[in-house]
């Protein structure tokens, strides 16, 4: 049995742990076969893991057996867990909306925020980063499903966000995130995200300043890992699929 950073046990942590090995082991293998069939090296595809809700013991586990790079997307978690994941250096991103009154907390541990979809979040999470004498990477969220549950800037609204984004002070804008459609029909996923492929190919070709490294495209979770590579994923964002179903809130 284990407990989370907020004290809540946790009893198949130590199941959690047993099975991550394999766990990720086959989502390894989904993302090469993925890239192999899209003609794409699987060292293009980087695997986010997306904590939300897991103990830390579990997340540290997952960091052992070779994941570098976290994301959360409440940022009490990030909060909680970041210090006890320290010493094994991983990168965290905040994944999740990202309200403007925790900016400060956040940034004491995110190396990249990737849910920017304002123009104010911008403006303050920059000021911040010249204050405290910082740069920060950070991505800028689309809405391309149009679904009213999602969070995002509209995708006719992208670049213009992003070309002011990234010429922000201490803001590198490396590229844009969405959330897929919630849907199974493949191809309705697909097409969000080859739109939202688009819009980086515009941002990242408009000659703006700070726009020319914006070539990240982080899409893609456990149930579309296929879709997003086929389309150009360079960043997926993978929770269930390594960790296994979600604890709950605590």
């Amino acid at each position: 049995m284990g407990t989370d950073r907020a004290g809540a046990t946790t009893p198949d942590a130590d199941a959690r742990i047993a099975d991550l090995p394999a766990r990720l082991a086959v989502v390894r293998a989904r993302v090469a076969a993925a890239a192999t069939a899209a003609d794409r090296s699987p060292q293009d595809v980087r695997i986010l893991l997306a904590s939300k809700t897991m103990p830390v013991e579990v997340v540290r586990a997952a960091v052992v057996a070779g994941a570098d790079l976290l994301g959360e997307n409440r940022v009490q978690e990030l909060v909680a867990k970041a210090p006890a994941l320290a010493d094994l250096g991983p990168a965290v991103h905040v994944i999740g909306p990202l309200q403007s009154n925790k900016v400060n907390a956040a940034l004491a541990w995110a190396a990249c925020v990737q849910s920017v979809d304002t123009l104010d979040l911008a403006r303050r999470l920059s000021s911040r980063c010249v204050a405290t004498d910082r740069d920060l990477e950070v991505m800028v969220q689309v809405n391309v499903s149009g679904e009213p549950t999602k969070h995002g800037v509209a995708p006719a609204d992208a670049v213009a966000l992003a070309t002011a984004v990234a010429a922000l002070p201490r803001l590198r804008l490396t590229g844009l995130m969405t959330v897929g459609a919630r849907s199974h029909d493949v191809a309705l996923v697909r097409s969000g995200y080859r739109l939202l492929r688009e819009l980086r190919d515009a941002v990242a070709g408009s000659g703006a300043p700070g726009t020319a490294g914006a070539t990240e495209l982080s899409m893609g979770m456990s149930g579309d890992i296929e879709a997003a590579v086929a389309e150009g994923s360079t960043l997926l964002r993978i929770g269930s699929a390594a960790f296994g179903p979600r604890a709950p809130l605590a």
